[in-house]
């Protein structure tokens, strides 16, 4: 029996596996400490009562023979994916129901829409970056090239000089881990890139509800020509913290057409052989998120957050270290100071203030010497971890 030998290609330990297991070590070393944990990007906050009442409602029709969901449809309830189509059309955005799949998360859909592709295609993805884009093109592969993000372009690298052709191209924005966020004119040049070279982008849109500067897309698809050649991942995770129901959505316009296939229908197809649906209770409960109720409430959270986010970035500016993020992202980026690397800076954050936050290494080599923290804690927490970055 031989095994999936690119798995071994994958990194001996998962990022936020070994910063777990440091932050136990510490812990066991100094069981009186109270430590401040803005590391990973999980909510902290619950459900909004609008999503509560829903799912109790769609647990009580399980409980019901006339009202019982056994197997749903693969691509979605369309109650569901009428919701995000109504969602999109507040960007100005026009789709079809049948344009949009609802997945139990993103993370999940960036591995499955690969396997409308072949191996032989390369992969170009940014550097740092959220590390499951690598990890699911090794597993499958895949030739990965990296642009280059750096202070020197803002952390958001332009399409590289030389055309490549039929490349899958990720982007997230707003990015993760940087924050960064890219215009209108950024994300055309991709969307022309791709055009010319017969390429594919996958779009990350996770933290399309933190973008709050009016002039910056939330969504590929405000872009001209975006439908012919971009598909969009995203979450309700980071909009309404669904982190513990699983709940996401994909968007592959019927435009998409390589080798004469029409990709749409190439991944409806791909979800019969391979996929049962999401639960009802779940995409009941992602449905009142786009309620008017719904969007009021996760409204209020989202702001919880930005303030978080404010009160990091305020803290920094007085020291005067360099950071991007924070304006319309729950992330902080920064240069870690001292000229430390990153590791070792996660430990003297950890065993001098209490402070758990992201080695920037971690998402790639041009992370090296910066820092993540994130905005989802709670007010107090982040108000406390502020007055300790003012003693560094």
């Amino acid at each position: 029996m031989r095994l999936n030998e690119n798995l071994n290609r994958l990194s001996k330990s998962y990022l936020f596996t070994e910063i777990a297991k440091r932050v136990e070590e510490y812990r066991i070393s100094n069981p009186d400490s109270v430590l401040i944990n803005l590391g990973v990007g999980d909510y902290t906050l619950p459900l909004c009562d609008t999503v509560i009442k829903e799912m109790h409602k769609a647990v009580d029709d399980q409980s019901k023979k006339e009202t019982f969901r056994g197997y749903g449809p693969e691509e979605g309830y369309l109650f569901l994916r009428n919701s995000v189509k109504n969602y999109y059309k507040t960007k100005g955005i026009d789709l079809e129901a049948d344009e949009i799949f609802i997945s139990d998360g993103a993370n999940s859909d960036i591995g499955n829409v690969l396997e409308l592709f072949s191996s032989d295609n390369p992969v170009l993805v940014p550097d740092p970056v959220y590390p499951a884009y690598v990890d699911a093109n090794i597993i499958q592969g895949r030739k990965i090239s990296y642009l280059d993000a750096t202070i020197e372009n803002e952390f958001l690298p332009d399409p590289p000089g030389e055309k490549i052709p039929s490349q899958i191209i990720y982007i997230c924005s707003p990015n993760n881990p940087t924050g960064a966020t890219y215009d209108q004119k950024q994300l055309q040049n991709f969307v022309d890139y791709a055009l010319e070279t017969d390429s594919v982008i996958m779009f990350d849109a996770a933290y399309e509800a933190f973008v709050s500067e009016e002039y910056l897309p939330s969504s590929i698809f405000q872009i001209p020509g975006a439908k012919k050649c971009a598909i969009e991942i995203c979450s309700f995770s980071k909009i309404a913290g669904f982190t513990g129901v699983r709940c996401g959505y994909t968007v592959i316009p019927k435009k998409m057409t390589y080798e004469g296939f029409n990709i749409n229908m190439l991944y409806k197809r791909r979800l019969a052989a391979r996929f049962n649906g999401v639960s009802y209770i779940s995409q009941v409960g992602a449905g009142a998120v786009f309620t008017k109720s719904g969007m009021t409430q996760v409204s209020e959270n989202l702001d919880y957050f930005r303030k978080n986010a404010k009160v990091l970035s305020e803290a920094l500016k007085k020291k005067g270290i360099f950071f991007t993020g924070a304006k319309n992202s729950p992330y902080v980026w920064f240069r870690c100071p001292y000229e430390m690397k990153s590791w070792e800076f996660f430990d003297f954050f950890l065993k001098k203030f209490g402070i758990v936050g992201t080695p920037g290494v971690g998402f790639g080599k041009n992370g090296e010497n910066f820092f993540r923290l994130s905005s989802f804690g709670g007010t107090e927490e982040t108000q406390l971890a502020a007055q300790r970055i003012l003693q560094l």
